[in-house]
């Protein structure tokens, strides 16, 4: 991964670890998002939250994380970090889809199928998954509640400010998308 303007940042794979805090957090300036399950608020590096938290990290050893998995990101493209909430009315379905980098989600509330790789798995409150970016997935909110996720996706740089959603089936594209995103912030990953 490189920085917007700079050399390399990495050239092997690298920790992406989602942390959650449940007595409040302060972070220091880095490669981390934290977000604020109660003033639904996110902040890139350096943060303090006093109440529920979660911790994005890219490059840490992912102990005692929520969910950890390994990204390759390549080394000659900039890149960045996207937070955003994604809301569903009952019911809602984004319908088989892709995106262009790979993503921690956790669920706030209500409750979410999430189909991919030939399995689907049920998430409830406080669930979190990973999503490879090119997989496809399909996901399906709970009938009879409002459903809710907030993720941090890693973009190439060039996703700066746009809707990442590919659906496999051009005829979805014509669907109502019911979903609602709340973009927080896209931020150049440097060194």
């Amino acid at each position: 991964m490189s920085g917007c303007g700079g050399g390399p940042i990495w050239s092997a794979p690298m920790n992406f670890s989602l942390h959650e805090h449940h007595a409040g957090v302060e972070t220091a300036p880095g490669r981390r998002v934290v977000y604020d399950l109660a003033g639904n608020v996110a902040h890139f590096g350096a943060a303090r939250v006093d109440g529920h938290a979660l911790v994005w990290e890219l490059g840490s050893d992912g102990r005692g994380a929520l969910l950890a998995r390994e990204v390759e990101l390549d080394p000659a493209t900039p890149w960045l970090a996207r937070c955003d909430r994604i809301d569903f009315p009952p019911g809602g379905v984004a319908y088989a889809h892709t995106h262009p980098g790979p993503g921690i989600r956790y669920l706030l509330h209500g409750r979410l199928k999430i189909t991919t790789e030939g399995r689907t798995t049920a998430y409830e409150p406080g669930g979190a998954w990973f999503e490879s970016g090119p997989d496809p997935v399909l996901a399906v909110a709970s009938d009879t509640e409002e459903t809710a996720f907030v993720r941090v996706l890693l973009l190439p740089a060039e996703w700066e400010g746009k809707r990442t959603i590919r659906y496999v089936d051009p005829a979805d594209e014509e669907k109502p998308r019911l979903q609602r995103p709340t973009l927080f912030f896209d931020r150049p990953l440097a060194a």
